[in-house]
């Protein structure tokens, strides 16, 4: 039997309009994802990506998103994803993070961009509870990501 290998993508996604919440669903991202890569690949390119596409992990908050892709393929959404500038009906601009062969480095690079950006705020917080509401809204594990300490 075949093992097929998958790369994981690590993109993270900014509103343009920063006055709206952005909902992120994986169906929303999945389907713009299809629709970019048949955009700029066209049918050949849609095919060998779709295969194995699933959006694995999307946290609202965060604004965090994991895709994941067969191996070979995964170049087609490399080079497609920086031009996503539709999702769910938003304006978005989406960047990725970092691409990985495991779900296991992804979760752990997304925990240390967290932290990154968890010191990068504190200075700005107030009081304690405004630092203990941000530390539960950026460094709580979602359920996905339970299994990945």
């Amino acid at each position: 039997m075949v093992r097929f290998k998958n790369r994981y993508i690590t993109v993270e996604i900014t509103l343009k309009e920063e006055d709206r919440l952005l909902v992120l669903k994986p169906s929303a991202l999945y389907h713009s994802v299809q629709k970019i890569v048949e955009k700029m690949y066209g049918d050949f390119g849609l095919a060998s990506v779709k295969a194995g596409l699933n959006a694995q992990y999307c946290n609202p908050h965060t604004r965090i998103a994991l895709i994941k892709c067969r191996h070979g393929p995964h170049n087609f959404l490399i080079n497609s994803i920086p031009f996503i500038n539709d999702l769910g009906g938003r304006f978005v601009e989406v960047k990725i993070l970092y691409v990985g062969a495991t779900m296991k480095n992804c979760f752990s690079f997304i925990k240390k961009h967290q932290q990154k950006k968890l010191q990068s705020v504190w200075g700005t917080l107030k009081n304690d509870q405004e630092k203990k509401k941000m530390i539960e809204s950026l460094m709580t594990l979602t359920p996905e990501m339970k299994d990945f300490k």
